[in-house]
């Protein structure tokens, strides 16, 4: 099992931006940098809307999204657990005063596929898990990712969207 954390680069801020984040929240402002930009202001009204349909409390738009990229599934013994894993990171991600924002990715066992024409599919897989990722949090802007895998398969893809 690996557990792959990483805080988008700081350097793309601008300084009004920074600025206006600052005025907004007490968090400072490179900690919100990504998610101040898809839920602060009165024309993001329907984005908070969204996030209160799945458990938003007012005060978690003023915290530091943490995405969790969860692999869990029952295709494979390795990611069975995964599930229980993604709960206690975003247990812990709440408990230091971020807002945790759980999704799962897709995972494949090559292990159980080899031999067949399931192969085919195993190098590709790693693309689209690593996609996957990278589409759930540029779309939806958290300021960070804790990424759980749980074989030598998705391990890899886990940190592949946020390599240099």
């Amino acid at each position: 099992m690996g557990v792959s954390v990483h805080t988008p680069r700081l350097e793309m801020k601008t300084k009004v931006v920074k600025a206006r984040s600052a005025a907004k929240s007490k968090t400072p402002a490179n900690e919100r940098f990504y998610s101040a930009q898809v839920v602060d202001g009165m024309e993001r009204a329907a984005s908070r809307a969204m996030l209160y349909a799945v458990g938003f409390k007012k005060e978690d738009f003023k915290k530091a999204q943490i995405g969790v990229a969860s692999t869990w599934s029952m295709v494979t013994p390795c990611n069975i657990h995964i599930d229980q894993l993604a709960v206690s990171v975003a247990q812990g991600i709440n408990e230091a005063g971020g807002k945790a924002v759980v999704f799962n990715t897709i995972t494949i066992s090559d292990g159980i596929s080899m031999g067949t024409e399931g192969m085919k599919y195993s190098l590709v897989s790693r693309e689209v898990i690593a996609d996957s990722i990278e589409t759930v949090a540029g779309c939806e802007g958290f300021d960070g990712i804790v990424a759980i895998g749980g074989c030598d398969k998705i391990c890899p893809d886990a940190s592949w969207p946020w390599r240099d």
